[in-house]
């Protein structure tokens, strides 16, 4: 769980991204069901792979946006016009013993990688967790598949807590391995610019 549930009046919030697209980022709402699953049908199968969650499945969308529970995950998404470009969550634990350390995790449309977006997205979540109190964040990112975000991420000031070799199964059967990244929440200076 979250320890206190994110403001949720700051948004909606406008960026310019590096190729001077602007963005809008806001909070996943209820009416955002039909727009986040034609988002996910976007995202390349070889990527969905790694997901955590069936995305492509309408009934899991269906959850997410029925039964937004913002103390346990805070979804913002980030539209270009009408059409949801990324995908953003900060997951609390439940865990008592664990409730000071939140999880990052982004999607971010093909079109609008290269651009900044989702060291955008990973700054905002960064900047809310803060905001909560929360004591560090984490990243899960697959090591030979995502090199541009643990580059990202890195440049931000995750570093590197533990390489999981064969931890991840690609769909040729292959071994990857998964890298966990953490970063520090108090010095707030440190990654946010």
């Amino acid at each position: 769980m979250l320890k206190t549930i994110p403001n949720i009046e700051a948004y909606p919030k406008t960026i310019l991204l590096r190729d001077d697209t602007q963005v809008e980022m806001r909070p996943l709402t209820n009416d955002d069901k039909t727009r986040l699953l034609e988002f996910f049908m976007r995202i390349p199968e070889d990527d969905r792979f790694y997901l955590r969650e069936n995305v492509a499945s309408p009934e899991a969308i269906h959850e997410w946006t029925e039964n937004l529970r913002f103390e346990r995950v805070f979804p913002i998404i980030a539209l270009a016009g009408d059409t949801i470009v990324a995908d953003a969550t900060l997951h609390g634990s439940r865990a008592p013993a664990r409730s000071h350390v939140a999880e990052i995790r982004i999607v971010v449309d093909p079109d609008f990688r290269q651009v900044g977006l989702g060291g955008r997205l990973m700054r905002e979540l960064l900047d809310i967790a803060h905001e909560m109190g929360l004591y560090a964040a984490t990243m899960e990112l697959v090591e030979e598949r995502e090199i541009s975000a643990l580059i990202a991420a890195e440049s931000i000031g995750f570093r590197r807590v533990a390489t999981l070799p064969n931890r991840i199964k690609d769909t040729w059967g292959s071994y990857q391995s998964l890298v966990l990244l953490e970063i520090e929440l108090e010095d707030h200076d440190s990654w946010w610019f």
